[in-house]
């Protein structure tokens, strides 16, 4: 059985001739708190501070390794690159589990699969804490990246599934903030712990608070109203599917932004570390962990740009945070220190409100099986992390920061042309057929 992509794009005809103007604007499904999650009703703002909570735990649980990884060196007598495995096991294992977790949200509840991954992957993150060996360590840290692959792309379906159009943007905003905080507080308060106690406790404390933010998010979430569980799991349907998403113009493009900003993203704080303890800046590693508080950026922007898409249109705020983080990746070649670290600034203001759109976007073009389309996106978005990520190194060395600058801003260019391209592109009624 092969699934046909629902999608809110237009069709142009194949000729290539532009598609007529609509007659009428495109109905939207009256904002029945009966049937959905509406803006200024409880169960709306339940499933916001869930989602909120589902998303800091999961990139706290994630991210709270990279400031320990100079103590896991030391105390298991590791190199640089033999360490980095404790973060690049979860992402990359991460990465796949989600295409899995989004075929399984078809057929399980959704809250149900969520909140059981948070709570597993606390309690592995718990029990990293006091085992004994590097190995073991490394074990719980891929089964995390596995289990943790149901929350992500999950999360993204119930909220495209659950909450109206009008206030969708809002709403997925809010989650990107949480993964904002989430990233920030899993590397600035483990590693002030460690500083203090070890990292054995660190990890402790940050599986203890993320276990408490999963029983918040049980407690709060809101069960689906309007999902309807698959009867069987058939991998020929998961592939069927994911080639019928990737058919589809819009939803490509969607992913390729992904791939494009994140890889951007996670390449300049890669290296922004190694360019500012050089000269002329050379600065401490104290006032380096400073700069992960502009992750705090990523909440206000993540949310604003949410409530401006829903007012103003994905695509206009899509190709806005583009720009943004364009200017701020060409600012920090600026030689004064605080321009510097103002491009830091507006790159990732930009980027959380940029994410947050087009993750947002996603779920409203893929009218059926809005998981697995979640879980391709995040697919490209973390192979943009690992593979951006490792290419900036290569130029870094022979070519310093400049290097750098030059292959993000190369990511930038395709971004900006892919934005505007998608900001043409005007949505089908609700409802239409392909």
């Amino acid at each position: 059985m092969r699934l046909l992509p629902h999608s809110f794009a237009v069709n142009a005809p194949s000729s290539g001739a532009p598609a007529a103007a609509p007659t009428s604007a495109p109905a939207i499904e009256p904002a029945d708190p009966a049937r959905w999650l509406v803006r200024g009703h409880p169960g709306y703002l339940r499933a916001n501070l869930a989602l909120f909570a589902a998303g800091f735990s999961t990139f706290s649980l994630l991210y709270c390794v990279q400031p320990l990884m100079p103590l896991l060196a030391h105390d298991f007598g590791l190199t640089p690159a033999q360490t980095s495995l404790v973060l690049s096991v979860s992402t990359l294992l991460l990465a796949f589990a989600i295409l899995f977790a989004g075929l399984l949200s078809e057929s399980i509840h959704r809250k149900t699969l969520m909140g059981g991954s948070l709570v597993l992957s606390s309690g592995l993150t718990l029990l990293a804490a006091v085992l004994p060996g590097w190995h073991d360590l490394l074990v719980t840290r891929a089964l995390l990246g596995i289990v943790l692959g149901g929350v992500p792309a999950v999360a993204m379906a119930y909220l495209a599934e659950e909450v109206h159009p009008q206030g969708l943007g809002m709403a997925m905003g809010l989650y990107v903030g949480g993964t904002a905080f989430g990233g920030m507080a899993g590397r600035v308060l483990t590693g002030v712990v460690a500083d203090h106690t070890g990292w054995r406790i660190a990890m402790g404390v940050t599986g203890g608070l993320c276990l408490v933010a999963a029983l918040v998010f049980i407690w709060l979430l809101p069960p689906s109203r309007r999902f309807v569980p698959r009867k069987g799991l058939v991998l020929g349907d998961l592939l069927d599917t994911l080639a019928a998403h990737l058919r589809e113009p819009g939803l490509r493009a969607l992913f390729a932004m992904g791939f494009l900003l994140m890889g951007g993203f996670v390449t300049i704080y890669n290296y922004a570390s190694f360019h500012l303890l050089d000269a002329p800046y050379s600065l401490s590693q104290t006032a380096l962990g400073g700069i992960f508080m502009v992750y705090l950026l990523g909440i206000v922007a993540s949310a604003w740009f949410g409530r401006m898409a829903d007012r103003h249109g994905r695509g206009r705020m899509l190709l806005t945070g583009t720009v943004l983080m364009s200017a701020g990746v060409l600012l920090t070649l600026a030689a004064p220190l605080v321009l510097v670290i103002g491009g830091i600034a507006l790159l990732t203001f930009g980027f959380f409100g940029a994410h947050a759109v087009a993750s947002g976007w996603v779920g409203r073009r893929a009218q059926r099986a809005k998981g697995q389309a979640a879980a391709l996106y995040l697919l490209a978005y973390y192979l943009g992390s690992s593979l951006i990520g490792t290419a900036g190194g290569k130029l870094y060395a022979p070519w310093g920061w400049p290097g750098v600058v030059a292959l993000v801003s190369a990511l930038m260019l395709c971004a900006l042309a892919t934005a505007a391209w998608l900001w043409r592109r005007a949505p089908l009624p609700l409802g239409a057929k392909r």
